[in-house]
């Protein structure tokens, strides 16, 4: 995945995120299966930014940012403990 589609993906994903926290304010609010998605769509976030980081400063480095890859959900939630 190069930087254009990372960025093409982390713009779908904020749109769900609106869409769903849009939602949540309304008098239903989001059910279960809408909570959990959520919460996906943040990890999923944060994934992409993390995988768009590692491209950037790979490339600063003067090294191939294909080389980048996704790093699993622990690791990148970890960072904002």
């Amino acid at each position: 995945m190069d930087d254009a589609q990372i960025l093409s993906r982390i713009e779908n994903l904020v749109q769900e995120e609106h869409r769903l926290y849009e939602k949540s304010e309304e008098e239903e609010g989001l059910d279960k299966a809408e909570h959990q998605r959520l919460e996906s769509l943040q990890t999923g976030l944060d994934q992409c930014w993390d995988l768009l980081r590692q491209r950037r400063a790979r490339r600063d480095a003067g090294l191939n940012p294909d080389q980048a890859s996704v790093r699993d959900v622990e690791t990148v939630e970890g960072y904002e403990g």
